[in-house]
């Protein structure tokens, strides 16, 4: 009789949602599975600002303990969320086929004109209702300054919880929208109507991407993952990931990164942002599949040696 392998998963739905489609693949190719559910320090704090939490890894801490001590046999997590260190005795199993990586704005009452819109000079113009800067929540660093750099006289909240929560207060409060990854609502049904999709701003390393981790020393999890890795995510992510962690960066410095594929080439995009979004440094390559390794921290280099350099320095003197 085969083992059932036990997977561990925050409670969210999201998470859940999750979760149970790994439980599924894994089923589809005939290994049992069983979810097992796990608190993380990230759901139990609704209050702190991510970035006052020393906030690198603390939605997959207490995953990552079940799973050393035995009590899990894969962990289920937003990639985005996962440092790019893994602990020592696990290792990476599985990448799901990333869904989508945007960013979206979900709004209230009127929205005004191209807020959705591509990046250029036409559209930075500070936006407005009824002629007040709008105000806008997020707990997301990266989300905090882009905004602030497209619309510098705008105002932002901060806004913790799973995606429900954050609904609910947004709901609620006198915020003109709230900021959320296109792939956590849209996975659990509750995209709203009332929301747009930002192709201007840049996503988090690995964003809309789920990953499978497993021990070390159990060749049986591993094994029963790799059907469902999907080499490009898995390719386009390690590249987004090198790239975060050549800059020294976590979920609390500003740091964009994606990469797709189109045609047999990798295009890449990345930026850092000073936290007040006041200062931006970019950096964008498109390279064949081939000779991509290496391609974030290259990039990341670059980057470094044309401005990035003086906006993480900045970033590291006010920590």
């Amino acid at each position: 009789m085969n083992k059932v392998i036990r997977i561990g998963t925050r409670e969210s739905q999201l998470a859940v949602w999750q979760a149970t489609q790994v439980k599924n693949l894994l089923t589809q190719h005939g290994f049992a599975a069983e979810l097992v559910y796990i608190k993380s320090e990230g759901d139990i704090d609704l209050k702190t600002p991510l970035y006052e939490m020393g906030v690198q890894g603390i939605f997959t801490r207490s995953l990552d303990v079940a799973l050393l001590n035995e009590r899990i046999d894969i962990a289920v997590h937003s990639m985005k969320d996962v440092p790019t260190q893994l602990p020592k005795g696990i290792v990476t199993a599985a990448v799901l086929k990333r869904a989508s990586y945007k960013d979206l704005l979900v709004y209230k009452g009127e929205l005004p004109a191209n807020i959705g819109g591509p990046g250029n000079s036409a559209s930075h113009s500070p936006l407005t209702i009824d002629h007040s800067p709008l105000t806008i929540a997020t707990s997301s660093i990266r989300r905090i300054a882009q905004w602030l750099n497209r619309y510098p006289s705008h105002t932002i909240e901060n806004l913790r919880g799973n995606v429900n929560t954050r609904l609910q207060k947004l709901a609620g409060s006198h915020w003109n929208g709230a900021i959320f990854a296109a792939a956590g609502l849209e996975r659990i049904g509750l995209r709203p109507e009332r929301s747009i999709e930002l192709d201007w701003m840049l996503p988090a390393p690995a964003q809309g991407a789920i990953v499978v981790a497993c021990r070390t020393n159990d060749p049986y999890s591993f094994e029963a993952c790799q059907p469902f890795n999907d080499a490009h995510t898995a390719l386009c992510t390690a590249i987004e990931r090198d790239f975060l962690r050549a800059l020294l960066g976590g979920c609390s410095t500003p740091i964009s990164a994606l990469a797709t594929i189109v045609n047999d080439e990798v295009h890449f995009e990345g930026n850092i942002l000073s936290l007040d979004g006041k200062e931006k440094a970019s950096i964008e390559k498109t390279i064949a599949i081939n000779n991509s390794n290496g391609l974030g921290v290259i990039s990341a280099k670059e980057l470094l040696q044309n401005g990035g350099q003086a906006i993480a320095d900045k970033i590291q003197h006010a920590k």
